[in-house]
């Protein structure tokens, strides 16, 4: 009998160390990304991270652009992806739903119109320069915000912004539109449709940027604390080897993903966990 179970445990042991070394040895990997721009313009940004990644890995690397942040949230809390790129609120979000997920590297940004350079961005509420000049002249007037999961563009000002008129968002203004992405948000803003949007900082310096447009055509009404960066984040299931060479892709060598950084408007990756959302966290807190 003796003999018996202690072939059982071998065979146990065994079987889970090929389980293990299976989970290490996937086919391929899947990297969703929360929709910052266009589909088209994150698929060729993303291409120099992606090479970085097959190389590291040595398996197919592949990139999903979602439609919204709840479905990377979706994605990466169901094991439909590999790594996460989260908004900061929507990685709480999916933290709740799965403890295991980890966030380890974040974007380090460039100085823009809007974001000192460094690991932390605002959320705005812009106008434009020739519209309403002051908060109180926003009461029941249309507001664009970018993702009801958006930190910046959401769930940021549904706490601080509300706290700071004492009224709730939806009774504040008159219309809440949900646009989608910052950019349209912005684009809305822009061609008149709402009055007033809320925005990532650091997507309106990239907005001014990319469209060549002059800052003095917005006005900033309000801006929020400092918040953190997005994260990127591994999926619970993904076994600690391959996380190993994810770090040392994503945050040695950055002349490696110079290309990649540019696009971002960023300087670099630097090493982030759980504790650099933990402020953020106890906001959304009930």
């Amino acid at each position: 009998m003796p003999v018996v179970k202690t072939l059982a445990a071998l065979a146990l042991a065994l079987s889970l160390a090929g389980n293990s070394l299976a989970d290490c040895t996937p086919r391929g990997l899947r990297l969703v990304v929360i929709p910052i721009k266009s589909v088209e313009d994150m698929q060729r940004d993303h291409q120099p991270l992606l090479a970085r990644l097959r190389q590291a890995t040595g398996v197919p690397v592949e990139l999903v652009v979602a439609s919204s942040y709840e479905s990377v949230v979706d994605a990466i809390v169901s094991g439909g992806a590999d790594i996460a790129r989260l908004g900061p609120a929507s990685y709480v979000l999916a933290h709740r739903r799965e403890p295991r997920l980890e966030a380890f590297a974040s974007l380090t940004l460039s100085a823009g119109t809007y974001t000192p350079a460094g690991n932390h961005y605002q959320a705005l509420l812009l106008t434009r320069a020739s519209g309403v000049t002051d908060i109180d002249a926003l009461r029941g007037k249309r507001v664009a915000l970018s993702d009801p999961a958006s930190t910046s563009g959401s769930l940021v000002p549904s706490v601080e912004f509300a706290a700071r008129v004492a009224d709730p968002l939806p009774r504040f203004f008159g219309a809440l539109v949900y646009a989608g992405t910052h950019d349209k948000a912005l684009d809305a803003l822009l061609e008149g449709r709402v009055d007033a949007a809320f925005v990532a900082s650091e997507r309106a310096d990239a907005y001014l940027a990319s469209h060549a447009i002059d800052p003095q055509r917005l006005r900033v009404l309000w801006r929020s604390a400092p918040i953190y960066y997005d994260p990127y984040v591994f999926s619970g299931n993904l076994c600690p080897a391959l996380k190993r060479k994810i770090r040392q892709a994503m945050l040695e060598q950055p002349e490696a993903l110079a290309g990649f950084f540019a696009s971002q408007d960023a300087s670099g990756l630097v090493p982030v966990s759980h504790a650099q959302y933990a402020p953020l966290q106890r906001m959304m807190d009930p």
